[in-house]
């Protein structure tokens, strides 16, 4: 079936839950409001819809392709590249000084649902674009802003984030590739890299590597890592290109999905360099690159849990089996059978919660950029950084579980290629582990971003849930309110539980075994809070009569059904969870044959 781009709910996203208003309040995005808003998504939906979801298909089937040293695109990617590129879609945020169009992230994030939605594998190449500009933005020189900056942001050439090697994945503290100084100010790097996405492709004159990597004297551990940037040609003082770097793909990866996306092999041999940055802190700048890769993922989540959806909806209407409950309709549409009604609604809930969470995360990154005063700025940072693990981690682990939905409502259809629906699950089951693994992002929740301000970033969350709940007593009464009520009070039960027992230097494995279980509740009850958010602002439309009155009395539903379907089976009691798991040491013997 087609893809259609959910305009209308990511225009009401953006404005009635993730709090657009207070973006366009703070002044710094003069050309910015709703009007803007509606063109930019309309847009972006159209060639999401027009031009890559017909790709979509023909990139799983034949793949990115690799032949002596080279990677060709997909079929019809290259060109579709160049479409997106000169549709100013790499630049929505970016700095007019830079050539962009200096637009709100959380805008920037609504449209790339779209791109992902239509196609992930496509929509890989500009999402990390996108983290190398911000990483100039930040780190980069005068002379490296000059230099690449303008080209990233107007497509013309491509970013790549260069960490992962055979002997060091999630622990880039172990990496061997070394930068030698070539004695006039740039950097020989010699090594192997893997997994490396987009790292090669025709679509672009250039491609511009961010690479980790030590310098000689670097000590050991994280601590010797370096940020270099290697591009695949050499640029002149003019501009022009020059001669080929030394570096090249020796190979693609052959993957579960994502298969138009080509996953490089990369060997540095002697490749020249410029270090970005300061030496020996290139993992703290490569995390600027790698939270605003964290928050994209996390759209990737609701991008492919969008397409399953609308799939398995359009299959539910069309498919035609056994009698309806409701209209007694012999060799009725499936969509008339209860259990497939719930699949179905609990694939919409949990997608808009999804989406919700992630330009939530996005206005937050705004506003803490651009709020008016520093202690606001302050507050807005903290809950950016509060929610970004969570945005990438639950919204990924949403894309899977809709994903897999989308294939059951499809029955044995479902599991037969020819459907579509198996490749949004194949697709889908990347996006939890790369750019950290969500159990990462579990631990960093928990290590990190609860307790680096003494926990006030969560207990603010809180406090803003508890004012939701007052007024969400005023449009529902019983189980809809008890439900958030007594969810709201796990979190602020198991935050505490965290709290204390991080001040406990022994207490270090229960910590880190309650991680996953904790992000997994905040993600749940988040969501809600953002469903019954959105239930608010449709209700105030509606006695306005403002909006088409189905639509809106739909966002009170589908509160209303995930209070009943998520809220409603929120665990309990996370002290006993971190208790559990890690002290299976019988495992163990099991794997060594005892």
């Amino acid at each position: 079936m087609s893809y259609r781009a959910p305009v209308r709910d990511l225009a009401f996203t953006l404005e009635a839950v993730a709090g657009m208003a207070d973006v366009a309040a703070t002044g710094a995005f003069p050309d910015y409001d709703s009007d803007v808003a509606s063109a930019v998504l309309e847009a972006a939906g159209q060639f999401s819809q027009e031009v890559l979801a017909p790709l979509n298909r023909i990139g799983d089937q034949k793949g990115s392709l690799y032949a002596n040293g080279a990677v060709t695109a997909a079929p019809g990617f290259a060109d579709a590249y160049r479409q997106f590129a000169a549709g100013g879609w790499t630049g929505l945020s970016a700095p007019v000084e830079a050539g962009g169009q200096a637009l709100p992230k959380a805008l920037e994030l609504a449209a790339y649902e779209t791109v992902h939605s239509a196609n992930m594998a496509f929509g890989l190449c500009p999402m990390l674009s996108l983290a190398a500009i911000e990483a100039l933005e930040q780190v980069g020189s005068p002379e490296q802003k000059d230099r690449y900056l303008n080209k990233l942001v107007s497509g013309e050439w491509t970013g790549a984030m260069v960490l992962t090697e055979p002997g060091a994945g999630s622990d880039l503290g172990s990496l061997i590739t070394t930068a030698t100084p070539n004695g006039d100010g740039t950097y020989a790097i010699h090594g192997q890299k893997i997994f490396i996405t987009w790292g090669d492709h025709d679509a672009t004159d250039n491609i511009i590597h961010l690479v980790l990597a030590r310098l000689p004297d670097a000590p050991k551990g994280p601590k010797g890592i370096s940020l270099f940037l290697a591009p695949k040609f050499l640029v002149k003082d003019d501009g022009s290109l020059g001669e080929r770097n030394a570096f090249r793909p020796v190979g693609v990866e052959h993957k579960l999905g994502i298969h138009a996306s080509p996953t490089c092999v990369m060997a540095y041999e002697g490749a020249r360099a410029e270090l970005v940055g300061r030496p020996n802190e290139g993992l703290a700048h490569m995390f600027v690159m790698m939270n605003a890769a964290r928050l994209a993922v996390g759209v990737e989540g609701v991008g492919i849990a969008e397409r399953a959806y609308q799939h398995a909806l359009a299959y539910a209407l069309d498919r035609r089996q056994g009698r309806s409950v409701w209209t007694g309709e012999a060799n009725a549409p499936i969509f008339d059978h209860p259990d497939v009604r719930r699949m179905l609604g609990v694939m919409k809930a949990k997608t808009a919660a999804a989406r919700a969470l992630c330009l939530s995360t996005g206005v937050a990154a705004d506003l803490a950029r651009h709020a008016e005063t520093e202690e606001a700025r302050r507050r807005w940072k903290a809950r950016e950084d509060l929610f970004t693990p969570i945005a990438k981690a639950w919204s990924t682990d949403v894309g899977c579980e809709v994903a897999s939905l989308g294939v059951q409502v499809h029955g044995g259809m479902g599991f037969i290629e020819e459907t579509g629906a198996a490749q949004y699950y194949r697709d889908a089951r990347i996006a939890p582990i790369y750019e950290g693994t969500n159990g990462i992002q579990a631990m960093d929740l928990v290590g990190r971003k609860l307790s680096m301000d003494g926990g006030e970033a969560a207990k603010a969350l809180i406090a803003d849930m508890k004012t939701t709940l007052a007024d969400l007593s005023g449009l529902y009464a019983g189980k809809p309110v008890e439900r958030f009520a007594t969810a709201v009070e796990a979190v602020e039960d198991a935050t505490l539980w965290l709290l204390d027992r991080k001040a406990d230097p022994d207490a270090a494995a229960d910590v880190l075994a309650a991680a996953d279980a904790y992000l997994k509740l905040l993600g749940d009850v988040i969501g809600g809070w953002m469903l019954a958010k959105g239930a608010l602002a449709a209700k105030a439309r509606l006695d306005a009569a403002d909006g088409d009155p189905v639509w809106l009395q739909g966002k009170l539903d589908l509160y209303e059904l995930y209070a009943a379907n998520v809220l409603g089976h929120v665990p309990r009691g996370l002290a006993a969870v971190g208790q559990g798991g890690y002290r299976l040491n019988g495992m163990r013997d099991e794997a060594r044959g005892g």
